[in-house]
């Protein structure tokens, strides 16, 4: 795990999608793993830019993403589906057909996490996957006590992340109770793993699931484990770490991170 300390984020967004433009253009028919919600708007964007003004090529790219709301069609408007492509997919030249999420309304969801399991393996695995942290310091809705070698499975959500997201929806009691979600032991599986985190409002999550115990009741601590993984985070959301010095040395000092300095 490397800690990457950008001053703000725009610094970064615009790191983060450099990692996933990067990826891309090393290898055409990258297999992506892609997370939702605000933080990844602003990435979104950025791959967009790059796509229309610098020529990123996504049209061999395969995508898979982390989670879908139970029981949403994929032309809901609140549902994952929509956002990928309203965000993303609309805008660059991906094959509509190879952009991958749950399936949130699937009779039987046990057999659909199975399906969407195979279909990650038949694909070659993921090369780079792209996270967020929630408050409950969870990754896809990897909630607390998720265990650690999870599969892809049907999740209840807890009261922090029902909180967190009812603003996406018309009233709370809108919002459904549970998702579909990568594992944790899936999310473990990609080449190479991008967790992007800016504010204040994650400091105290993403310290905990950085410098403390790798635990299940935070699932983002597991990344601990993880050979190939950057953490990109903003100075407000770096600010209850304890080795700040030392990550920003790394991003000053390691030739790896050269060419993304300016």
């Amino acid at each position: 795990m490397e800690v990457i300390i950008r001053p703000d984020a725009t610094a970064a967004t615009q790191l983060t999608a450099a990692i996933i433009a990067n990826q891309v253009r090393a290898k055409p028919s990258s297999v992506i793993g892609l997370a939702t919600g605000a933080t990844m708007e602003r990435v979104y964007a950025e791959l967009v830019r790059l796509h229309r003004e610098a020529g990123l090529d996504f049209s061999l790219v395969r995508s898979f993403n982390l989670d879908e709301y139970e029981g949403l069609s994929p032309e809901d408007p609140h549902s994952y589906r929509h956002y990928m492509n309203e965000k993303l997919f609309n805008h660059i030249n991906i094959d509509i057909r190879n952009t991958h999420l749950p399936h949130g309304q699937a009779p039987d969801l046990k057999a659909e996490c199975q399906r969407y399991e195979e279909l990650i393996l038949a694909c070659g695995g993921i090369d780079m996957q792209l996270l967020g942290i929630g408050r409950s310091g969870h990754i896809g809705f990897n909630e607390p006590l998720s265990a650690l070698q999870s599969r892809t499975r049907d999740k209840a959500l807890t009261p922090t992340t029902l909180a967190q997201n009812a603003s996406y929806f018309p009233t709370p009691d809108a919002m459904p109770k549970r998702g579909i979600t990568m594992g944790v032991g899936t999310i473990l599986e990609a080449r190479n793993i991008a967790l992007l985190v800016t504010g204040s409002a994650k400091a105290s999550v993403i310290a905990k699931a950085v410098e403390g115990p790798v635990t299940s009741m935070i699932s983002a601590s597991a990344l601990q484990l993880h050979p190939n993984c950057q953490i990109i985070v903003d100075e407000d959301a770096a600010s209850e770490l304890t080795q700040q010095a030392y990550y920003h040395w790394i991003f000053e000092n390691e030739d790896d991170w050269k060419p993304y300095r300016g």
